[in-house]
């Protein structure tokens, strides 16, 4: 008997005889990782147990057997089966577990293999190329999943040590956003920036990444807006400290050098990936990531996707008009945060505002495109506000939105300066905080200013 019959066998006896294995592992077992006899007798014991609730036995099986319409020969192996099932294994059911995650995880990749052969070959008329990454990936992943939980009493002891950890984050290098996050941003988390249409959404996350470039970190930088050295001429320009239109007009040689004196630096590895928009979603992006892995060794501290309004949801990917936009972008939302539990990273991406919020000097979350459900799903989310005032200023606003890390109210609005030519943001003195900075009120700017009124919009004042 080979090593799959074995492990068929094997698979069976237990689920059988085994009340804790067969509820161990039968959530994972599917009918086609089997063959034969084997696929025949797994399908009765699977019908009973769904059925009954409680493991037949050898007998039950014979008699139901009967009930099977199926060739003369399949039945004739599928009993002889049941008899040699009949005798309980004496083999260790936590070892038998474990084989038999590998073998199903072997099975899985193998007949994902031959679902892409048949799809290159035209035999699988539903189904086209672009799907064999997702198919291949979704095969790779299979494991069982032995957690149960966590169990307040016993794991008291994990917690207090989690408590007085020092969780890793990665830091800011905007003094208000380490305040607001408590040093930086947490893995297995999802940051929105909510801005209209020119305000600097791109440049935030292109500042953002070139900066976790220089304390080291990986970034994946996923784009859908625009063209890949769209991205990297925008990381050039923040990382080169040169007005962007000069990058045009440099000299080869300038440039090379430039680009060197870069990567001698202590700097860490930047991928940008472009995708159509709307065309990509969570499972291409898993996919990149174990390509990535694979091809290149690499795996990102960070992933900023610009933007999450523009991805695809793979949940309801084919339904057309029969979602609304409100189930769909916080569905997006949704499996981007899967994504970053996932391969345990923080993901930053962006949203546009609504036509209602693209002129307003307040943004709330009522100003989300689209989908309300977005900031439910976030873990932190914040505005960013650009007026007349503020661009004389060579500065933009920023107002927190929700906030798991930290209390919201604190910091509720603070300003950040910005460089739109080099691509650039950075901390203003603090004196320009003035009449912004409130750790009182979720609303309005606190009066500093004695007699002077304070004003609701900043159209109505300079700051």
């Amino acid at each position: 008997m080979d090593i799959t019959n074995q492990i068929q066998t094997h698979t069976l006896n237990h689920l059988l005889h085994s009340e804790e294995y067969c509820r161990r592992v039968i959530p994972y077992l599917k009918k086609e990782y089997f063959e034969g006899a084997h696929k025949t007798v797994f399908d009765l014991i699977v019908s009973f147990v769904n059925k009954h609730n409680k493991l037949p036995t050898g007998k039950v099986l014979e008699l139901e057997l009967q009930k099977v319409n199926a060739h003369e020969e399949i039945i004739n192996s599928a009993g002889q089966l049941i008899q040699e099932l009949k005798t309980k294994s004496d083999l260790d059911t936590e070892y038998l577990i474990n084989e038999t995650e590998k073998w199903c995880k072997d099975r899985s990749v193998y007949l994902a293999i031959m679902e892409s052969i048949n799809i290159i070959d035209g035999k699988d008329k539903d189904k086209g190329e672009g799907s064999i990454p997702e198919i291949l990936t979704k095969a790779l992943g299979t494991s069982f999943d032995q957690n149960i939980g966590h169990d307040y009493i016993d794991n008291s002891e994990g917690r207090f040590e989690f408590y007085n950890s020092e969780e890793f984050r990665i830091p800011w290098d905007l003094d208000y956003f380490n305040k607001i996050t408590k040093g930086g941003l947490p893995n297995k988390t999802l940051n929105i920036a909510l801005a209209g249409t020119g305000v600097g959404k791109s440049l935030f996350m292109c500042h953002a990444a070139a900066a976790n470039l220089q304390i080291q970190k990986n970034v994946l930088y996923i784009t859908m807006e625009m063209a890949e050295e769209r991205i990297a001429e925008r990381i050039d320009a923040n990382l080169m400290d040169l007005p962007i239109q000069q990058l045009e007009t440099l000299p080869k040689n300038v440039f090379n050098t430039k680009i060197e004196k870069i990567a001698q630096s202590s700097i860490g590895k930047l991928i940008i990936k472009e995708y159509p928009t709307g065309a990509a979603h969570t499972g291409h992006f898993r996919a990149l990531l174990n390509e990535l892995k694979l091809k290149k060794n690499f795996k990102p501290d960070i992933i900023y996707i610009d933007y999450l309004n523009i991805c695809a949801s793979s949940r309801m990917r084919g339904l057309g008009g029969s979602i609304n936009t409100y189930s769909y972008v916080k569905a997006i939302a949704e499996e981007l945060r899967g994504l970053a539990v996932e391969f345990n990273v923080p993901i930053v991406s962006a949203t546009q505002t609504t036509r209602s919020g693209f002129g307003n000097t307040d943004i709330g979350l009522e100003d989300t495109s689209e989908s309300f459900g977005l900031p439910a799903t976030a873990d932190l989310m914040f505005a960013l506000i650009s007026t007349e005032e503020l661009d004389d200023l060579g500065q933009i606003l920023v107002k927190q939105l929700k906030n798991r890390y930290n209390d919201p109210t604190k910091y509720k609005r603070f300003v950040i300066g910005i460089d739109r030519s080099r691509m650039k943001l950075y901390d203003v003195e603090e004196s320009a905080q003035t009449d912004i900075v409130s750790d009182m009120s979720p609303d309005k700017p606190i009066n500093t200013w004695g007699d002077r009124e304070t004003k609701d919009t900043f159209t109505d004042f300079k700051i």
